[in-house]
C-alpha cells in the first residue's frame, strides 16, 4: 500500500511539472508580427529590437507578406523604407527612413527621420503594449491591428497619406516625407527637452494638432500618451503599409479630412475610421498569406499533450 501511495504521489508530482511546462510554454509564446504591402511599390520593412528576429530589414514588394516570431518581453520598432536603391550584393540606400547601414539589412540602426514609426513592447505575463508614432516625422501610411488578443487591443496608426497636405515648411524636397516640427525646426518647444522636457511645460503645436486631427490613434508628440498608447494581451499583430486601396500615395483627393464639425471632436480620416472601425480585410488577408494565430496550435497542443500524460500516468499506475 505504502508502495502505492508513493507511486501515485509520485504521479501527481508529475502530472503537475507537465501541466507546469504547457502553461509555461503558453507565456512564453510571444506574438507573430505579419508585414502586409498594400502600396502601389515596393516597401523595404526595418527592423530594430531586442532579440533580434532573424532579420533587421528585407525587401517587401507590392501585394507581399512576412512574417516574423517573437518572445515574450521582446522590445522594439518597424518602420518602411522606400524609395531604395540596392545592387545584386544587397548594398544601397533609401530615399526614405534609410537606416544608414548601405545594406538591406539595418544590422542594429535605426530609421532616419522622417520615418512613421510601429513601436512595441511585449509583456511577460503582462500586457503588450503598442503604438504608431508620427513623433520623428512621416513617411508613408501605417496601421496596426490586434489578432486573437484579450484587452482592449485597438487598432492603431496612420491611414491617410499626410505627405499630400505636409506644409512647405515641413516638406522633405521631392515630397515623399513630412517632417515633424522638431526635426525642422530644432526648437525645445517642438523636442519636449530643456525647459520643455515634462508634459506639464511641453504642449502639442500647430503642427502636431495638424498630425493629429487626421491620424487621432498615432502619436503626433513625445506626451501625447492619453490617446495614443495601446494594450493587449496574447495577441499577434498585423502592419500594414498603405492599408487603402488603391494606394493613397497615387491619391489626388487633398481636402482635409478628419475634424467632426458638429461634435468638435478630433475623428481621422475616412480611410482611418473605415480601417479602425472594421477588420474584415484582415481575414482576406490570413487566408490568403497562411498568416496563424497562436489560439489554434495551442489548443492543438494541450490536446495532445492531455493524451500524453494519461498514457504515462496509465503506465506509472499500472
Amino acid at each position: 500500500m505504502a508502495l502505492f501511495s508513493n507511486h501515485r504521489h509520485s504521479s501527481e508530482a508529475l502530472l503537475g511539472f507537465l501541466l507546469f511546462l504547457v502553461f509555461r510554454g503558453v507565456s512564453v509564446s510571444g506574438a507573430t508580427f505579419t508585414f502586409v504591402n498594400k502600396c502601389d511599390y515596393t516597401v523595404w520593412p526595418g527592423i530594430l529590437g531586442t532579440p533580434e528576429l532573424g532579420s533587421t530589414g528585407f525587401e517587401l514588394a507590392k501585394g507581399g507578406s512576412r512574417s516574423f516570431q517573437a518572445p515574450t518581453g521582446w522590445s522594439g520598432r518597424f518602420w518602411g523604407r522606400t524609395g531604395c536603391q540596392f545592387d545584386g550584393l544587397g548594398k544601397g540606400t533609401c530615399a526614405t527612413a534609410d537606416c544608414g547601414s548601405g545594406e538591406v539589412n539595418c544590422n542594429g540602426a535605426g530609421a532616419s527621420p522622417p520615418a512613421t514609426l510601429a513601436e512595441f513592447t511585449l509583456g511577460t505575463g503582462s500586457m503588450d503594449y503598442y503604438d504608431v508614432s508620427l513623433v520623428d516625422g512621416y513617411n508613408l501610411p501605417m496601421m496596426v491591428v490586434a489578432r486573437g488578443g484579450s484587452g482592449s487591443c485597438g487598432a492603431t496608426g496612420c491611414g491617410e497619406d499626410l505627405n499630400r497636405r505636409c506644409p512647405s515648411e515641413l516638406r522633405v524636397e521631392g515630397g515623399d516625407a513630412c517632417q515633424s516640427a522638431c526635426g525642422a525646426f530644432g526648437k525645445p518647444e517642438y523636442c519636449c527637452n530643456g525647459a520643455f522636457s515634462n508634459p506639464s511645460t511641453c504642449k502639442p503645436s500647430m503642427y502636431s494638432q495638424m498630425f493629429k486631427s487626421t491620424c487621432p490613434k498615432a502619436y503626433s508628440y513625445a506626451y501625447d500618451d492619453a490617446t495614443s498608447t495601446f494594450t493587449c494581451s496574447g495577441a499577434d499583430y498585423t502592419i500594414t503599409f498603405c492599408p487603402s486601396s488603391p494606394s493613397l500615395k497615387s491619391s489626388t483627393d487633398s481636402s482635409p479630412k478628419g475634424i467632426d464639425g458638429g461634435s468638435g471632436s478630433v475623428g481621422g480620416s475616412s480611410v482611418e475610421q473605415s480601417e479602425l472601425a472594421s477588420t474584415s480585410w484582415l481575414a482576406d488577408m490570413a487566408t490568403a498569406t497562411g498568416a496563424s494565430t497562436r489560439t489554434r496550435p495551442l489548443v492543438a497542443s494541450k490536446v495532445s499533450f492531455s493524451v500524453v500524460v494519461v498514457f504515462i500516468l496509465s503506465l506509472l499506475v499500472a
